[in-house]
């Protein structure tokens, strides 16, 4: 497997969710903008998102992968099958209980999301019954989850990561066509959207595992050896995989107690998100099934080859990503979401809490890398452990930074604690010999770093000659956006090259399918 070939595969489809999905944020803050009906509905999608990321695609996925992997690897396909129906049926039963009783306890949960909406009624009322039009979200990407990591333990990795498109295909579609109809209500029309495309999401994977030969029965739920397996990793794994969301929860929690304060959140974080789902998320969604069955095949050597590869891949696309969203954060806000009843004053308070995430980019990444090593070995303990410190260190500097510098307290914390997150995670891996980098890793780092610098003071220059733009019209500030990012990639690109941060035969082993050489180079 080419690691190069399939994250680009991930990172591909990811990327255009996440295009498709600025194109839907803007639309929301055309009609919307950082009104109470905003904060509303982002906070019902957040809750069952919570959930999804915590229940589902972390612990469930952090737990189950490497477990599939397994049997997958030993035992065979039947084998492999077997327990991912058994997981499945134990799944859906215990997320049925878990959504009809926060369905019946609702308001409770949005005064944990959003304490400061008891300070307007009307808000809390809007927020609880857009949850309840939501939350069904929540079991529809729980079972979309499993699939999808049956489908990458197999390599099969576009199916799962297309699915998200769908999602905002349907939200554009409800904005766009159904929204004009609807005017007075358009936190329930963005609600029902949410709901319509998990359906669709699940309906799409069932069919890729189909035609992968995977489909899955529902048995009657059953306590095998292999769920109480998965029950054990889970309990720990549900805090480790999903420390970042539990730092996000927290974070609006006491933003709800400034207005605006949720959306101007919701907006920086979208934007950050952006390179974490291509680069962050996309190489440990591909790291973990690689890993487990590398290490179940006790293939040792080519694991940490994977590893140093996967990490090289992430810091040569995250530090640039990073300095460009520090120096440019004014720029970004202004020309993707300033339109419509989103003012100059929303953008620049966006356009902070975005510079005080862009910091944490660089750690959101190297723990969505390394918990994998952990996970590929069924440890979901240690993570956990770490988990647990950063999420107490993020609740305390939250609600330090907050009285300080309002919501960009609450996103600089967020950062803080998962910098103190990866390097828990490298130290740990590094005392028993899984964090050791190699050679080619340790010759172009300090060139990537370079690579990244210059590229940082050629977007500072260009910035003094276009800033006339960022003040003008929407087109105007979007033209400017452009053309900064198009010359920050371009000087980028050429520093890497010519400084050898990356070299031209990486990319050319990365599209070939076969031979020793893709195999050293790109896997």
């Amino acid at each position: 497997m080419s690691l190069v070939r399939s994250v680009a595969t991930v990172g591909g489809y990811t990327g255009v969710s996440r295009i498709l999905g600025f194109v839907r944020d803007i639309l929301i803050a055309n009609v919307v903008g950082a009104s109470p009906v905003a904060d509303a509905f982002f906070a019902a999608f957040r809750l069952p998102n919570l959930f999804r990321r915590l229940f589902a695609e972390g612990a469930f996925n952090a737990a189950f992968v490497p477990l599939f992997a397994r049997r997958l690897e030993q035992e065979g396909e039947a084998a492999a099958r077997r327990f991912a129906e058994e997981a499945l049926s134990i799944l859906v039963t215990a997320l049925l209980v878990i959504s009809a009783a926060c369905m019946a306890g609702m308001p409770w949960f949005i005064y944990l999301i959003g304490s400061g909406f008891s300070q307007d009624p009307e808000k809390l009322a809007l927020a609880i019954d857009l949850t309840r039009i939501t939350f069904p979200y929540l079991l529809f990407m729980a079972v979309v989850a499993l699939i999808s990591g049956v489908l990458n333990s197999l390599y099969r990795f576009a199916a799962a990561a297309a699915a998200p498109i769908l999602l905002n295909v349907i939200f554009i579609a409800a904005l766009v066509a159904v929204l004009p109809f609807f005017t007075e209500v358009p936190g329930h029309v963005m609600a029902w959207a949410v709901c319509v495309s998990g359906a669709a999401q699940l309906i799409f994977l069932v069919v890729a595992a189909r035609r992968a030969g995977m489909v899955l029965r529902f048995p009657r739920p059953r306590l095998t050896p292999g769920v109480r397996r998965l029950m054990v990793l889970m309990v720990p794994g549900m805090l480790s995989a999903g420390a970042l969301q539990i730092n996000i929860f927290v974070g609006s929690s006491i933003a709800s107690w400034q207005e605006g304060a949720f959306s101007f959140l919701y907006y920086a974080d979208r934007v950050y998100q952006l390179p974490l789902g291509l680069i962050g998320i996309a190489i440990g969604v591909v790291l973990l099934p690689d890993l487990a069955r590398k290490l179940r095949a006790g293939n040792e050597n080519q694991a940490l080859h994977s590893l140093n590869r996967g990490l090289e891949f992430a810091l040569l696309l995250t530090l640039p990503a990073t300095v460009a969203l520090v120096v440019l954060a004014g720029p970004v806000i202004g020309g993707l979401f300033q339109h419509g009843r989103f003012g100059a004053q929303d953008a620049e308070a966006t356009a902070s809490a975005l510079a005080a995430f862009a910091w944490g980019l660089p750690a959101f990444v190297l723990v969505k890398i390394l918990q994998p090593a952990f996970y590929a070995r069924e440890d979901t303990v240690t993570p956990f452990r770490y988990s647990v410190v950063s999420v107490l260190a993020n609740i305390a500097l939250s609600l330090f930074l907050f009285w300080q510098l309002r919501h960009v307290g609450i996103a600089l914390a967020t950062t803080l604690a998962a910098w103190l997150n990866a390097v828990l995670l490298a130290l740990s891996l590094r005392r028993f010999g899984f964090c050791h980098l190699d050679e080619r890793f340790r010759r172009r780092l300090p060139r990537i770093l370079a690579a990244s610098a210059g590229m940082g003071l050629a977007l500072w220059g260009l910035r003094q000659v276009t800033d006339p733009w960022l003040s003008d019209t929407f087109v105007e500030r979007a033209s400017a956006l452009g053309i900064l990012v198009a010359v920050g990639m371009a000087v980028y690109g050429g520093l890497a090259f010519g400084i050898g941060a990356v070299s031209r035969s990486d990319l050319a082993g990365s599209l070939r399918r076969g031979g020793r050489k893709s195999a050293d180079v790109a896997d």
